[in-house]
C-alpha cells in the first residue's frame, strides 16, 4: 500500500511534492467518478424546481426561468478562472476551497429570501463546482496508456448520472420535501463527498509562474495543438446538435402534437442514463481503435438520429429511439474527444479547459438559434439546426488530417 512521501523535482522551476496515501486505483477512480456526479449535479438543480420556487417567491414561472442561465453562466466563468489552475496549483487545496465555497453557496440558495439573492448564490455555486474538470486530468494523468479511455470514460459516466439525477430526482425531492430542502442537501453531499475526495488527491504543485498564467495560455496552446483544435470543434458540434434537440424537446412534448404534462415530459430525461451506461464501452473502444474512429462512428449515430427526432414530430416511437441515439452517440464523442484533448499537450487542464469552453459554447449557440428555429418553422427547424451542427463539427475538421491519433 502506498504510503505518504515526499520528494522534490531536480528540475528548476517546481516545488516539492507531497503524495498523499491513495486508496486502490478501482476505489479511487470510483470515489472521484461519484464525486464528479454529485458536483456536476449542482449546475442543473435550478431548473426542475423553477415552478416551486416561483410559487415561494409568489412570481410565474416564466419570470424566473432565467435562474437556470445564470447556473449555465457561473460554469462558464467558473471554467475559465478556475480550471486552468489545475496545471498550476495546488489540486488538493482548490478542490477543497472550491467544495467549502460550492456547499457554503448551495445553503445561501436554500435560504435565499428572494429571487436576486437566490441568482447570485446559484451563480457562485455553478462557478464554484467545476471540480469535475479539475479531476479528469488527473484520472488521465494517473491512467496506463492502454486503460486511459476506461478510466476517462468511468468520471464521465459518473457526470452524466449527476446530470439525470438533477434533472429526475431533484424534481421528484423538491415536490416532496420542497425545492429549499434539494439545495440544503446538496450542500451536504457536495461537503461530503468533495472533502472526501480531497483526503485521497496528491498535494503538489508543478509549476510556478502567474497564477492564470493557464488562462493566458488557452489561444496558444489551440493554435499549436491540432489534436486539440480537432477535438474542441467536433464536441462544440456535437454537444451543438444534442442541445439544439434536447432543449426543445419540451417545447414539442408539451405542445399541440403530443400535449404531456411538464412532469411526463420531463420524464424523458432519464434516456440521459444512456449516456451513462455507454460510456465504459466507449472508453474500451478508445483504447483499442483510437479516439478517431470512436468519434466517427458517433457522428454517424448522430446524423441517424437527426432523421428519426424529425420522424418523432408525429411518432412517439421514433422519438424514443432517437434520444438512444443522440446520447449514445453525444458520450461516445465526448469520452474519445476528451481522451483526446487530455493527451494533446503538456498542459493537460487547460486544454480540457479550451475544450468544455469550447463544448459549451457549441451547445449555448445551437440551443439559442433551436429556440428561434421552432417559433417560426417547428419542430423541422430544430432538426435542421442540428444537422447543420453535425456538418460544421465534421467539415472544419476533416481537412486537417494531421497527428497520430486522428491516423489511429
Amino acid at each position: 500500500m502506498p504510503s505518504a512521501t515526499t520528494t522534490t523535482s531536480p528540475r528548476a522551476g517546481t516545488a516539492s511534492v507531497r503524495q498523499a496515501p491513495t486508496p486502490a486505483p478501482g476505489l479511487f477512480l470510483t470515489l472521484i467518478a461519484v464525486c464528479s456526479a454529485v458536483t456536476a449535479a449542482n449546475i442543473y438543480l435550478a431548473a426542475p424546481l423553477l415552478s416551486l420556487m416561483a410559487r415561494d417567491f409568489g412570481s410565474a414561472p416564466s419570470a424566473i426561468a432565467w435562474i437556470a442561465s445564470v447556473a449555465q453562466l457561473g460554469y462558464a466563468v467558473g471554467l475559465l478562472f478556475f480550471a486552468p489552475l489545475g496545471d498550476s496549483a495546488n489540486r488538493r487545496r482548490l478542490v477543497g476551497g472550491l467544495t467549502l465555497v460550492t456547499a457554503a453557496a448551495l445553503v445561501a440558495s436554500a435560504a435565499a429570501p428572494g429571487v436576486t439573492a437566490l441568482a447570485v448564490a446559484v451563480f457562485v455555486a455553478s462557478a464554484a463546482t467545476v471540480i469535475p474538470q479539475l479531476l479528469v486530468p488527473l484520472v488521465a494523468e494517473r491512467a496506463p496508456a492502454e486503460r486511459r479511455g476506461r478510466h476517462v470514460a468511468a468520471v464521465i459516466a459518473g457526470l452524466f448520472a449527476g446530470i439525470v439525477a438533477a434533472r429526475v430526482l431533484g424534481g421528484l425531492a423538491g415536490q416532496a420535501f420542497g425545492w429549499r430542502w434539494v439545495f440544503a442537501g446538496a450542500a451536504v453531499l457536495t461537503l461530503v463527498l468533495g472533502l472526501a475526495t480531497v483526503l485521497v488527491l496528491p498535494s503538489q504543485r508543478r509549476r510556478e509562474g502567474p497564477l492564470f498564467a493557464g488562462l493566458a495560455a488557452l489561444p496558444s496552446v489551440l493554435r499549436h495543438s491540432p489534436d486539440l483544435w480537432r477535438a474542441c470543434l467536433r464536441q462544440a458540434g456535437m454537444f451543438g446538435a444534442w442541445s439544439a434537440l434536447w432543449t426543445s424537446l419540451a417545447l414539442l412534448l408539451t405542445g399541440p402534437e403530443y400535449g404531456l404534462s411538464t412532469a411526463t415530459a420531463g420524464l424523458f430525461g432519464l434516456f440521459g442514463l444512456t449516456a451513462s451506461a455507454v460510456a465504459p464501452p466507449a472508453g474500451g473502444l478508445v483504447d483499442r481503435f483510437g479516439a478517431a474512429r470512436v468519434v466517427r462512428s458517433a457522428y454517424l449515430l448522430a446524423a441517424v438520429s437527426v432523421p428519426l427526432f424529425w420522424l418523432g414530430g408525429h411518432t412517439l416511437g421514433a422519438l424514443f429511439a432517437a434520444a438512444v441515439l443522440i446520447h449514445a452517440a453525444l458520450v461516445a464523442s465526448h469520452v474519445a474527444n476528451q481522451t483526446l484533448a487530455l493527451t494533446a499537450t503538456s498542459t493537460p487542464a487547460t486544454a480540457n479547459t479550451a475544450y468544455v469552453v469550447a463544448g459549451f459554447a457549441g451547445g449555448a449557440g445551437a440551443s439559442a438559434l433551436a429556440g428561434f428555429a421552432f417559433s417560426h418553422f417547428g419542430w423541422g427547424g430544430v432538426c435542421a439546426v442540428a444537422g447543420v451542427w453535425l456538418v460544421l463539427g465534421w467539415g472544419l475538421t476533416a481537412v486537417r488530417r494531421d497527428g497520430a491519433q486522428e491516423r489511429g
